[in-house]
């Protein structure tokens, strides 16, 4: 099954040794066109990003996959190769791509394609979150913490500065997600596995898959924020929508043709549209009093204070808690959007706040005079 795919296209008069040479020697330029395509463009895009930007290694990455699958390519055919071609082939790849893959046919480039991709996508999300903290931090800041703010970073707080970093951040997440996808699919070609699939699970698992950041959600309802705000300003991404009056409300956004982003905003505890929305840590979004009621903590405590071993109610992992991510910019636009429904929920909101504030503070006061 190997050989007959590798082989298709070979001309059916060619003898078997002339086959084995040519599916050595000459790739298949139709396969590895827009691989290549895509390595360039990234390539450009990495040497304009800012001086300590973290991106994908996509071009190292991809030489280390390249050395792999020539020495795949001589343990697959050196059993019926003519010595010929098997000295050709032998000649043609490095000593560093035998070391890299074992001659026991268990691909040892793993050891270090797995966790340096692991690397760079922590380092990806570690920066891609700290700049749309550090944009929303600029926004929200009043006072006189603006205007220092202002002077510390030479920022001069109008919308066009705003949506220009709005731009390079969707631009720079695209870009490396695209970069994760294809050399995962690319591993998976290489060594006919399934363990790029796998490795995306596994991201998801770990809470470092770049489109789970609460960040992203973040910079889509600011974009639709600025709009309501001044029409005529331009948007950072242009395949943006929203949908709040169906039966399943959601925010959704396509990076590219084959990015697209879609957050169901109906809160699984409540069975409700968020109200003043959370993210934890799995990226899973819940109201933060349905969020403290799943965490068994009271809201004047706050998620802070949750108990480490609480689970999601969603995905069961623990530890999701202490690092749940306030949901402003989303919170603002369903509060102008859906006006009605936002007051009525608020009105419930704060009567159930007052009844727990009141009676954790009847529970000190007894716990204080041992009542």
């Amino acid at each position: 099954e190997d050989s007959a795919r590798i082989f298709a296209g070979c001309g059916e008069g060619e003898g078997r040794g002339a086959r084995r040479k040519r599916s050595l020697c000459m790739p298949v330029r139709s396969q590895i066109a827009p691989t290549m395509k895509f390595c360039k463009h990234y390539t450009a895009y990495v040497r304009g990003l800012q001086p300590g930007s973290s991106c994908v290694e996509f071009k190292r990455l991809k030489k280390l996959l390249k050395k792999c699958q020539q020495q795949h390519r001589i343990e697959r055919y050196a059993s019926g190769c003519e010595i010929a071609d098997l000295l050709q082939a032998q000649a043609s790849a490095s000593a560093s791509a035998r070391a890299s893959c074992g001659s026991s046919g268990s691909c040892e480039c793993d050891v270090a394609f797995f966790p340096l991709l692991m690397s760079e996508v922590v380092a990806v999300s570690g920066y891609f979150n700290s700049r749309a903290q550090h944009l929303f931090r600029l926004h929200l800041a009043s006072g006189f913490q603006k205007y220092l703010l202002r002077l510390r970073y030479k920022y001069y707080g109008n919308h066009w500065s705003m949506i220009e970093e709005g731009k390079k951040l969707v631009s720079y997440m695209s870009m490396n997600v695209l970069a994760i996808r294809k050399i995962l699919k690319k591993y998976d070609k290489i060594h006919y596995s399934k363990k790029g699939r796998a490795f995306k699970t596994w991201l998801q698992a770990a809470h470092v898959e770049l489109l789970q950041s609460p960040w992203l959600i973040e910079l889509i309802a600011f974009q639709f924020n600025l709009k309501n705000s001044n029409a005529s300003l331009p948007e950072f991404c242009t395949e943006c929508s929203y949908d709040f009056e169906g039966s399943k409300p959601t925010i959704s956004c396509t990076l590219t043709d084959s990015v697209k982003l879609e957050t169901d905003l109906t809160c699984s505890i409540c069975l409700e549209m968020v109200f003043d929305p959370v993210c934890l840590k799995c990226g899973h979004i819940f109201c933060y009093g349905c969020a403290c009621s799943a965490a068994s903590t009271p809201i004047v405590l706050g998620l802070k204070a949750a108990d480490k071993h609480a689970k999601c109610p969603l995905c069961r992992q623990t530890r999701v808690y202490s690092d749940a991510v306030h949901l402003t910019e989303l919170a603002t636009l369903i509060s102008t959007r859906c006006k009605d429904y936002w007051d009525e929920r608020l009105q419930r909101e704060k009567a159930e706040r007052i009844r727990q504030i009141k009676e954790y503070w009847d529970n000190q006061s007894r716990a204080v005079l041992g009542i």
